[in-house]
């Protein structure tokens, strides 16, 4: 009998995080480079059972282990199995999507993040197209996503963002999705360049932890923004992340579902990223019980409100790897 991964084993994994992963199977296929976020710089695999999908980071200290089994693979933890099935072909970023960082450097210094340290380059539009046609080559290409840094100023990276959205657009027909740090006038010059979804991410709506972690953003101006995104591009295609793990209550947290969800927005709440090379003081990976408690309750909030991530098509909600989606995974 083939052992289901259920939402709590998810929630077990994804308070993990990382695996030790069978050399033979580190593969270009399946092996996965993170280039945007909190877990910029680390190698991942995609682990499937059929229904529930999570991305794991390759750790060799990590207390899971991946390896083959017969035609798949397993999970397994101190000797036992947690679950069956296989690894996904990655693409870029994540299966069945051409999900891009664009500009993998940024000014800003929020503090969970490595991506200033990193400075990686920015993607030329030829580049971003020959990237994604190799997943279109693939037959497996569904939508396209699009993220990054801000290497100038949020004005110039919004105005790389939509000339590439105008150039896709004309290239391909899939969805796509965008996430950057917004302005004002995001939403309507991404929507008329052809945007499909946007994601702007509030990162956390503790005030207090928001001016901590991320000192040259503004919360406000984020809010505002997908207060406006959201009745111009429709129900379910705005999204926001919401970071589990900084300090912040549960009560924090979900006031803060509540807050997005009443102005059509749908939170993607995302376990923190500890580089262990890069400590966070009062930051932790959250518990199992308690991703899997809030992501329950935020399952409640989004259908008072009419909103389900069934019906979003690009970037996070869509992946399901790194989170416990509602109405996907529970």
């Amino acid at each position: 009998m083939t052992i289901e991964l259920t939402s709590r084993d998810k929630a077990v994994l994804i308070s993990v995080g990382h695996a030790t992963v069978d050399t033979d199977l580190q593969t270009e296929e399946y092996v996965g480079r993170s280039t945007a976020g909190p877990g910029a710089g680390g190698r991942s695999v995609f682990f499937t059972d059929g229904k529930r999908r999570v991305r794991l980071s390759i750790r060799n200290d990590s207390p899971l282990h991946i390896r083959k089994e017969k035609d798949g693979v397993v999970i397994e933890r101190n000797g036992e199995i947690l679950a069956e099935g296989s690894l996904e072909p990655v693409g870029f970023h994540c299966p069945k999507q051409a999900y891009i960082t664009v500009s993998e450097q940024c000014t800003y210094h929020c503090a969970f993040c490595p991506v200033p340290r990193l400075n990686g380059p920015v993607k030329s539009p030829e580049r971003v197209l020959s990237m994604i046609d190799q997943v279109y080559l693939s037959g497996d290409l569904h939508a396209i996503s699009l993220t990054g840094g801000v290497t100038e100023t949020p004005e110039k990276e919004l105005d790389r963002m939509t000339a590439l959205v105008e150039d896709l657009v004309r290239e391909y027909d899939v969805p796509i999705g965008v996430s950057v740090y917004p302005t004002s006038g995001s939403s309507d010059l991404l929507y008329a360049a052809g945007a499909h979804e946007v994601k702007f991410n509030v990162e956390t709506m503790d005030r207090d932890l928001f001016s901590r972690y991320c000192p040259d953003l503004k919360l406000d101006q984020v809010i505002k923004e997908l207060k406006h995104a959201a009745p111009l591009f429709g129900k379910n295609r705005v999204s926001s992340n919401m970071i589990i793990g900084l300090g912040e209550s549960d009560e924090t947290v979900l006031s803060g579902v509540e807050t997005l969800a009443a102005i059509g927005v749908i939170p993607v709440l995302r376990a923190i990223s500890v580089n262990p090379d890069y400590p966070l003081p009062g930051a932790a990976r959250p518990t199992a019980e308690r991703l899997h408690h809030l992501a329950l309750s935020s399952k409640k909030i989004l259908g008072a409100h009419g909103l389900s991530p069934l019906h979003s098509r690009t970037m996070c909600l869509p992946c399901t790897g790194c989170d416990l989606i509602p109405d996907l995974d529970l």
